[in-house]
């Protein structure tokens, strides 16, 4: 058994006393500033908690359109699956460079996948705008 608090509830925890203690009490740019430490804080907790099936779901979606590698598989670890993750994006652009995308069933694969990825990015970076944007999020309410 790991030790308590995780690193989530050691975050939590300051991003509420943050938002709970001193925000209140901050005008003007330390106000500002406690809002933006606020947001960075929930960014960096939905990133831990979602990073590994994000990066996952991405690799699957791009290993669909390109095909997959040889010798890659889901065991890797993680800074690797990442790696894959950007080394075949790169790929994908230079097939869109090439203009493989403008037409056809590929086009609508490349579309689908773009618009998974721009949304798995905006569960972490900024829930709130999914939700207002009429995409609830996917675990129930935005969260902050």
């Amino acid at each position: 058994m790991q030790d308590r608090p995780t690193i989530d509830e050691l975050l939590a925890a300051v991003e509420g006393f943050l938002a709970e203690d001193i925000l209140p009490h901050a005008d003007g740019v330390r106000g500002f500033h406690t809002r933006v430490a606020v947001s960075v804080l929930g960014i960096v907790r939905r990133e831990l908690a979602l990073d590994d099936t994000q990066v996952a779901a991405e690799l699957d979606r791009l290993e669909a359109l390109l095909g997959p590698l040889a010798g890659a598989d889901a065991a890797l670890p993680a800074r690797d699956r990442r790696r894959l993750v950007t080394e075949r994006s790169e790929a994908l652009c230079e097939r869109i460079r090439r203009g493989n995308t403008d037409t056809g069933p590929f086009r609508d694969a490349v579309l689908a996948h773009i618009r998974a990825t721009v949304r798995a990015k905006l569960e972490v970076s900024n829930p709130r705008w999914l939700a207002s944007a009429g995409a609830p999020h996917p675990r129930g309410a935005a969260r902050r």
